[in-house]
């Protein structure tokens, strides 16, 4: 699976909300946010290209960019990775301190419940 640093989830993002996708396209959507010039993204766009997160087409005046990969995929591997990291593979920890900080609400615990109770 791909991990995506926090500069590439912005413009996956960017190319999953709508593909295909232009450098200057993604350059103007991520100027105000990041400042970033075309040739940022260009190398954040080949760093996603050798982890194949992204392919590009030539098209008529650009190259088209598209995702290699689908977003709830990315997300499932991003939230396994940090749970890993932060928990060691202890969901109960996970829940426990989540229940103690009032993270969850009572329909994220009925949730759970009806998770396990199909699992």
């Amino acid at each position: 699976m791909v991990q995506l640093s926090n500069y590439e989830w912005k413009i996956m993002n960017l190319i999953w909300d709508e593909q295909p996708r232009t450098i200057t396209q993604l350059t103007k959507a991520l100027a105000e946010e990041t400042g970033w010039s075309k040739h940022t993204v260009i190398t954040y766009l080949k760093r996603l290209e050798s982890k194949g997160a992204v392919h590009y087409e030539e098209g008529a005046k650009a190259k088209l960019y598209y995702a290699d990969i689908k977003r709830t995929d990315a997300q499932l591997q991003e939230v396994d990775s940090f749970l890993n990291k932060v928990f060691s593979g202890s969901l109960g920890l996970m829940v426990k301190t989540m229940i103690k900080d009032e993270k969850l609400s009572d329909e994220d615990i009925d949730e759970l419940v009806n998770i396990l109770k199909n699992s």
